[in-house]
């Protein structure tokens, strides 16, 4: 998910950024993605590419990441969905990881990383993303992990803002992750401690 906190001016275009606006909204529910749902994942994630790039925002593809992708995931790491409320419609979704050499090198088993938080327009409560983000933090301080990790584009300047009005803390730069399609470009490195330890 591409978010940032948004002016007032920017709420207005984009409710989903704001997290004032979740309270009057249906209670979200969150599950872990299994194999059945890797069809409603690419969905997401197209959805958010295309999201983007109306927006001239340019970052994720539609196409980029098929259900091999998401496959692989859900065997290396954890994937979860966001529903509206039990069994309702999908809300959006965030893969956690459990190491990052990519953009993190090797590092002890301190944190949990979350990547491709995302949510649905159609259907997501206005200011969902901060919810699904708390549930990341929340599975990482149960695993008995301190820290949640995550990373943005360095251009992307507004997603980074929206992490650091969450808490997170810029920590380090990136200039060449190898990332999605075999693309290398330059991450923000952001941290939040969720836990003790």
């Amino acid at each position: 998910m591409t978010h940032t906190s948004p002016s007032s001016a920017e709420s207005s275009l984009d409710p989903l950024l704001d997290p004032k606006t979740l309270t009057s909204s249906p209670a979200l529910s969150f599950r872990r993605a299994g194999e059945s749902d890797l069809t409603e994942l690419v969905r997401l994630r197209d959805d958010a590419a295309r999201w983007q790039i109306e927006r001239g925002i340019d970052q994720w593809k539609p196409g980029e990441l098929g259900p091999e992708h998401f496959g692989a995931r859900l065997r290396a790491g954890e994937v979860w969905i966001a529903t509206v409320g039990p069994g309702g419609p999908s809300a959006g979704a965030w893969e956690l990881w459990w190491d990052d050499e990519p953009a993190w090198g090797v590092q002890p088993p301190v944190a949990g990383y979350v990547h491709r938080l995302m949510t649905d327009r159609r259907t997501a409560p206005p200011g969902a993303g901060r919810p699904l983000l708390a549930e990341a933090e929340r599975r990482i301080a149960a695993s008995g992990r301190p820290l949640c990790r995550l990373d943005c584009l360095t251009s992307n300047t507004r997603l980074r803002r929206y992490y650091e009005e969450a808490g997170y803390a810029v920590v380090g730069e990136q200039a060449g992750k190898n990332g999605d399609g075999g693309r290398t470009y330059g991450v923000t490195l952001l941290e939040k401690r969720v836990g003790a330890g």
